[in-house]
């Protein structure tokens, strides 16, 4: 497969249609067409359907558009690695992590080296955990910030100097609002947002006393930003870590504690033996620098 090829299927699938997408490449229809068509016969697979108003993907093709982006995507981050890599300092990093409070770390970082590299740019994917690592195995990010405890055992990491605490995020009207510190039972019956980090998490589900199928839980979430707004509906209470959601005066979401000594810490890792851009070494050696003043 040709990497040219996969862009011509990718922007097919983009417009969901092979005249629209052939105007967009700047290429004739016909030719275009015997492309995909040759792509098909060297995979014996059907990749689109040709319906009379539009195209759409087969199974199989909507596997081959997911790799064709990763491809894509990493021979064109190769590729300006490659043409950045002479004296100047410049070019793109790659980091991926969930919403936490410690990436005020990287963002220092990042702002101290363009005061000196103004070439330098930063990348940042958001998700949870499962995606960064899948990324992060396939060479799409430089860099991953993961939440302790998790497996880093085939990895390379510095722990950030930063704590997160575990608690719950309540409207201010909540009947649970007016406590200090949230209990177990105080949980158990209540509708309760979560995500996956929440199910995984063997302290927190030892501390809940009950299995997560006993709980009432009325949505999951990978991300922050519209479970708080679940909450400020009066959908559930929000079981995460704190500084993540606006609880300040002004909000009318608050932030309380789980009567439970737990800080969690945050971890960049990459992979072992990785080979990096002078940007990103430029960047690990500034973060190994800055985290062992401030630890």
């Amino acid at each position: 497969m040709e990497l040219r090829v996969l862009r011509y299927f990718l922007a097919v699938a983009r417009e969901e249609s092979i005249t629209a997408a052939s105007e967009f490449l700047h290429i004739s229809q016909p030719a275009l067409s015997r492309q995909l068509m040759d792509l098909e016969r060297e995979l014996g697979k059907t990749l689109l359907i040709r319906g009379k108003r539009r195209v759409t993907l087969t199974q199989e093709g909507q596997l081959l558009r997911k790799r064709a982006e990763e491809l894509i995507e990493l021979a064109d981050k190769t590729e300006a690695e490659l043409k950045l890599s002479g004296e100047s300092v410049g070019g793109d990093i790659y980091i991926g992590g969930g919403e936490a409070d410690a990436v005020r770390f990287i963002a220092k970082i990042v702002t101290k080296l363009r005061q000196d590299y103004p070439n330098i740019k930063l990348h940042f994917t958001s998700g949870d955990s499962e995606d960064i690592r899948e990324k992060l195995d396939k060479g799409l990010l430089d860099f991953g910030i993961f939440v302790e405890p998790a497996d880093i055992t085939k990895y390379e990491f510095i722990r950030i100097p930063a704590e997160e605490r575990w608690g719950v995020i309540m409207r201010k009207d909540s009947p649970l609002c007016g406590k200090d510190v949230i209990k177990p039972s105080d949980l158990w019956d209540v509708p309760l947002i979560i995500s996956r980090q929440t199910t995984e998490d063997k302290i927190i589900r030892s501390w809940l006393g009950r299995g997560i199928e006993r709980l009432n839980v009325a949505a999951t979430y990978n991300l922050v930003y519209n479970a708080a707004l679940l909450v400020d509906e009066g959908a559930g209470y929000l079981i995460g870590i704190d500084h993540l959601a606006d609880t300040s005066e002004k909000s009318n979401l608050r932030f309380v504690p789980l009567d439970l000594d737990y800080r969690i810490h945050l971890d960049l890792v990459w992979k072992k033996y990785q080979v990096f851009s002078r940007a990103a070494e430029l960047f690990l050696k500034t973060a190994r620098d800055d985290f062992s003043v401030n630890v």
